[in-house]
């Protein structure tokens, strides 16, 4: 069991991220990413600095394993398989106590079958119908979204569309479980938009599409819904 250790400060020396640091090349990677404000990929990482495409990644994971950067698949509405995406990590972790119930559902999924993405977004749906029960009803269900995503700290914030009438879009500005994404990006995304879907749920919104876009704009995760109106007939 390693030992904690102490800066001149009193605080805990994190040896991982201290480690992860001992190397000049991954320092100026974490530094382009940190300037990077809509996150970049090993290939842009790799051009910007000269080095392989295969060293750059293995930078990248070291420095998404210490917890300095997290990644996330960000496709900008392209199909196909998107390449990760790498973005710095919040500068404050969620408590410990939330950090360790994510890490436990991570370790749940991963040891299951299946479509991890899809599996923790049924997760989160029961969540968001459960936060969602605790928050006021609404006659915009999309306002319930944004009670449930502001509680859980994301800071979303409502964005002007071309469709008014049938699409919505969230700007999520920060997220609680930063730290935790580049564990297991799917499970923790997928987590978020199940738990949107839920919130929706709760106050009878009428079926549509919902999706979550990692990194879809410059400086957040974009969440876009469509025909996110109220039921006929829902109460009230």
């Amino acid at each position: 069991m390693e030992t904690q250790r102490r800066g001149p400060r009193g605080e805990t020396i994190d040896a991982p991220r201290h480690r992860a640091l001992g190397s000049a090349s991954r320092v100026t990677i974490l530094h382009l990413v940190r300037d990077a404000e809509g996150g970049v990929t090993a290939a842009e990482v790799a051009a910007r600095t000269g080095q392989h495409l295969s060293t750059t990644r293995a930078h990248l994971d070291r420095l998404t394993e210490a917890g300095l950067l997290v990644k996330a698949r960000a496709s900008g509405g392209l199909p196909g398989r998107p390449a990760w995406r790498y973005r710095a990590a919040a500068a404050d972790p969620v408590p410990g106590t939330y950090r360790d119930l994510a890490a436990a559902l991570l370790g749940h999924l991963s040891r299951g079958d299946g479509d991890i993405r899809a599996t923790a977004a049924r997760v989160g749906q029961d969540w968001g119908r459960q936060l969602a029960a605790a928050t006021p009803r609404d006659e915009d269900p999309v306002n319930t979204v944004l009670a449930v995503l502001d509680g859980l700290g994301f800071s979303p914030r409502r964005q002007p569309t071309a469709d008014v009438g049938t699409e919505t879009e969230l700007h999520l500005l920060t997220c609680p479980f930063l730290d935790l994404v580049g564990q297991n990006p799917d499970a923790m995304c997928g987590l978020h938009l199940g738990v949107v879907r839920g919130a929706l749920q709760r106050d009878g919104a009428a079926e549509g599409s919902v999706t979550l876009e990692p990194f879809g704009a410059p400086a957040a995760c974009v969440v876009r819904m469509t025909a996110a109106a109220p039921a006929a007939g829902r109460p009230r």
